[in-house]
């Protein structure tokens, strides 16, 4: 008996990308998005260009290791307040997300801005949503080369601008842009500026909802800090369903007035950025930007019908059907309330740490090759490295004291200037009389006083070395 040849399927784990043609949408959410985009985009294109003492206002000269912000010049000792930084940025992400599930997705997120400035130049070269689907299903003509070909070159020069900008917070971005015109940059200037230009292009032109969905993390771990009064964007199911096409036809007909509110005119699904139906549940690829609440407002103004079938509530409030008010105070509960008092503290002892911060800082340093000696008269020396940095705009002279051993005195100049946001090390000799001090190791302390500011100084301690 033959058996039957077997048969081969092929399984494919990877579904090709559809592409979503986002319809644009006007409303109250679509405009604070545009608020955003404004916002966060002035501030990353202008920052670069503002100046401060003669200097770039905002520059991370990593050649220099210095950090320049504003009037606060930050040193790689300053390691401190970064981890500070990083601890407020992650406590800001717990207390965001438990309010208002991924607000900063939808609002303020580069992946969001930048694919919403894409989105915009897109509509304005090649037409609105039916126009893009019309002018991609036809063949290739003169009309849609020349539409792709502005397209592509408008997103081009906007994302290397934009890997430029990125650079100019690194290197001083009036050098950069003289070494652009002459075409005399470096070779990691050019990488960098190509590069987060190609991540612009790539990411906010082609990928978009792809990079929402399969690579940023945020997706994936979100439902970790989300619980049933995190307020997200919900779709009634109670007031909707079952869903009546004919509503907008026939609105003050009793027998259609039996059904739900939603007319299924699948708005709601055109003008999201990834392409999802809220309609079906909350789910991961949702990012909370409110596009879906402005269409479907506006379909309820159409049809007569009260707003709200899409809005921002929770879920707790919609099994509830809680109103305004109580939903609310179930927002500010008592995991909020920690996270915003452990947040407030943070950022005020960073702000603190930083208006407190002392502008000199010192490093003693013995010198290796001589731990002690004796010189003329018995006297014993020891000599030590000092590694002065002023952190300052304006160079100072300071004086150079020590103490800690009865007569203990410098041998070398107590006096010494250091231009402003530079590093200095002095050497200097100090001593101390025959039999003065215990054998072995003593504690000292050097001082750092500037002369034209008496509220400037600074202390360390450090071992003289008495041989036995």
């Amino acid at each position: 008996m033959n058996k039957p040849a077997p048969t081969v399927s092929v399984i494919k784990m990877y579904a090709a990308r559809e592409e979503i043609y986002a319809r644009e949408v006007k409303g109250w959410y679509a405009n604070w998005r545009w608020v955003c985009v404004w916002l966060t985009q002035l501030a990353f294109y202008g920052l670069p260009w503002m100046s401060w003492n003669g200097r770039q206002a905002v520059l991370f000269d990593l050649g220099a290791r210095k950090f320049y912000l504003f009037g606060v010049v930050l040193w790689p000792q300053d390691f401190i307040y970064l981890a500070l930084l990083l601890i407020v940025s992650a406590f800001s992400l717990f207390l965001f997300t438990a309010i208002a599930g991924r607000l900063w997705c939808g609002y303020a997120c580069p992946q969001t801005v930048y694919t919403e400035i894409f989105m915009w130049i897109e509509r304005k070269i090649e037409g609105t949503r039916s126009a893009r689907m019309r002018l991609d299903k036809q063949p290739w003509t003169v009309e849609k080369i020349s539409k792709k070909t502005a397209k592509h070159l408008a997103w081009v020069v906007f994302a290397l601008w934009t890997g430029f900008t990125f650079v100019g917070f690194f290197t001083p971005i009036r050098s950069l842009g003289q070494e652009v015109i002459s075409l005399s940059l470096g070779p990691w200037e050019w990488f960098w500026i190509l590069f987060y230009g190609f991540a612009t292009y790539g990411n906010a032109g082609w990928l978009r909802e792809q990079v929402c969905m399969y690579m940023c993390p945020y997706a994936r771990f979100q439902s970790v800090m989300f619980d049933p009064d995190t307020l997200i964007v919900t779709y009634d199911q109670k007031r909707g369903e079952p869903r009546n096409k004919y509503a907008k036809l026939a609105v003050n007909d009793t027998t259609a007035r039996k059904q739900g509110d939603c007319i299924d005119c699948t708005m709601c699904v055109q003008v999201c950025p990834v392409g999802i139906d809220i309609r079906n549940g909350l789910q991961y690829e949702c990012i909370g930007c409110g596009a879906c609440i402005d269409a479907c407002d506006k379909v309820m103004d159409k049809v007569n019908l009260p707003r709200g079938l899409i809005r921002y509530s929770t879920d707790n409030a919609m099994a509830k059907q809680l109103n305004k008010s109580q939903i609310w105070r179930r927002v500010f509960r008592p995991r909020v309330l920690i996270y915003t008092v452990i947040l407030t503290a943070m950022v005020s002892v960073l702000f603190g740490a930083l208006v407190m911060r002392t502008p000199l800082k010192l490093d003693v340093i013995r010198d290796r090759g001589v731990m002690a000696r004796e010189v003329e008269d018995g006297i014993i020396e020891n000599v030590f490295r000092l590694q002065i940095m002023n952190t300052d705009e304006f160079a100072h002279r300071y004086i150079i004291k020590v103490r800690g051993i009865d007569s203990i005195s410098l041998a070398s100049d107590n006096e010494v200037e250091v231009d402003a946001t530079t590093s200095r090390a002095v050497p200097v000799r100090v001593r101390v009389p025959h039999g003065k001090g215990e054998k072995g190791s003593n504690k000292i302390e050097f001082e750092l006083q500037a002369v034209d500011r008496p509220d400037l100084n600074v202390t360390e301690k450090a071992v003289f070395i008495v041989p036995r």
